[in-house]
């Protein structure tokens, strides 16, 4: 097969997949959060400007890490000359939640190849998680899950590229008094209320956040981590009590 006949072959499956319907769902309910993510896409590429890596670098490092948290959390770091160790073991700790997301898409994700997965893997972030489990809150037999993944992460992706490069080139001419970063943070939090439909969904929220703010105080982000660990705990109790409660045990 020729390097032409080969982009057309991916050019045409390409279009294939946008006139789907769960793709289309999928970008249509992403679009509304592309305004927190852009604004916490614009925040981050200010900050990646005012290192002094240089544009290309800075441009190069969004593209290829893809992973706004984890890149606001190494930036200062190596702004103070840190051992790479310390960033290495910060962005880790950071990014470790989407090992918890990893383990959820599972079900819904496991029969395609692997390239495909370590693709999706690339893609995976909060507002597609999030957008995700609410529209398919169990694995439904018989629907193309990943296409709907697909329209979502990739409006994510495009939208936090586009502006975390328009951070980037403005660098010091947005400034940082406009709170933008406030705005991608409320994005994500009015998104995550309306996961909140059941009793035990909203005690294993308040149990995460009171465990963020008691271990805030943990280097690394590591409350983070004590957080996903308590909800996922309280989850896990709450599940084992409906079974039993379906079982007509006491």
């Amino acid at each position: 097969m020729s390097l032409k006949s080969g982009l057309e072959s991916i050019h045409a499956q390409a279009l294939a997949t946008a006139r789907r319907p769960l793709f289309r769902e999928g970008a249509a309910e992403a679009i509304p959060m592309a305004i927190g993510i852009a604004a916490w896409g614009l925040v981050a590429g200010v900050a990646m400007a005012k290192t002094g890596m240089g544009v290309p670098l800075a441009i190069f490092m969004s593209i290829v890490v893809y992973a706004g948290s984890a890149q606001i959390a190494a930036l200062p770091l190596i702004m103070s000359g840190a051992p790479m160790w310390v960033v290495w073991a910060t962005t880790l700790c950071v990014s470790l939640r989407f090992v918890a997301f990893s383990f959820h898409f599972r079900p819904y994700f496991m029969h395609l190849p692997r390239r495909q997965r370590i693709a999706f893997s690339f893609l995976m972030g909060d507002t597609g998680f999030a957008l995700f489990i609410r529209r398919f809150p169990e694995p439904a037999r018989g629907r193309d899950h990943e296409e709907y993944f697909l329209g979502s992460s990739l409006v994510t992706f495009g939208v936090w590229q586009l502006s975390i490069i328009t951070g980037i080139v403005a660098g010091s001419g947005i400034p940082t008094s406009w709170g933008l970063a406030f705005a991608g943070t409320m994005a994500l939090l009015a998104l995550t209320c309306t996961q909140l439909r059941k009793p035990s969904t909203w005690v294993a929220a308040v149990v995460a956040g009171s465990a963020a703010i008691a271990a805030y105080a943990l280097p690394l982000k590591l409350n983070i981590l004590v957080a996903i660990a308590a909800a996922v705990a309280v989850g896990v109790l709450a599940d084992h009590a409906q079974a039993r409660r379906a079982r007509g045990k006491p």
